[in-house]
């Protein structure tokens, strides 16, 4: 007999995929990822009443899983394909993770934190058919070296200017995904690489997104 609760779990997220298909999302693949990742899993149990609403909510240390159609606009714009190897600066609680997983070969995810860190790699332990993440402690601002180059750089938090360290590690013509600009209003912007490094850069509109902060934390 089918639990009541996984037929419901389906109905919202096929709901949300309507949704976010209303709002000009269109790539079929991020929409099936979306459409078979719980994101109730990502969310505080305190929370699993609206973890299919388009908004963001607080997730441990301090951060923010952001709504789903933030996360579907910069997964679309990122534009991952299946031979590609993503680095993600800030997985955060895993979810935007899991859903790279399902679209690119390879995905390099980095946080601050190490409790975020642990639990995102249990989720998708708990998902299954990840085995193409690895978690990095790390300080996102300076990406992943070991790893580069990338064919695609995603930033979670926002930050003053394209990172230095992060460009040299994007492949050319490879595409960075990041929340550029001061104040409580950001540019999120697209950063395509040239064969000569120089940036062609496409706005995708204003997003209120924390800014990224520098360093491993000490705590947490």
């Amino acid at each position: 007999m089918t639990d009541p609760r996984d037929e419901a779990e389906r109905i919202r997220r096929a709901e949300l995929v309507l949704k976010l298909r209303s709002r000009g999302v269109r790539d079929m693949r991020l929409l099936r990822a979306i459409e078979t990742i719980p994101r109730s899993l990502f969310v505080r149990r305190e929370h699993l009443a609206v973890a299919y609403a388009d908004r963001a909510l607080p997730i441990d240390c301090g951060q923010t899983i952001e709504s789903p159609s933030h996360i579907a606009t910069v997964t679309e714009a990122l534009g991952a394909e299946e031979g590609h190897v993503v680095l993600e600066v800030g997985c955060g609680a895993g979810y935007q993770t899991a859903l790279l997983s399902r679209l690119a070969a390879r995905v390099i995810a980095l946080d601050r934190f190490r409790g975020l860190l642990k639990a995102a790699e249990a989720r998708l332990q708990r998902l299954g058919g990840a085995e193409n993440v690895t978690f990095v402690l790390a300080d996102g601002l300076q990406g992943h070296a070991a790893g580069a180059p990338f064919d695609r750089i995603l930033i979670s938090g926002a930050v003053g200017a394209p990172p230095s360290a992060l460009l040299n590690q994007l492949k050319p013509g490879g595409v960075m995904i990041a929340a550029v600009g001061q104040g409580r209003s950001r540019r999120l912007t697209r950063f395509v690489k040239g064969a000569d490094g120089a940036l062609d850069e496409t706005m995708l509109g204003f997003v209120a997104v924390s800014p990224m902060t520098p360093g491993v934390a000490a705590a947490l």
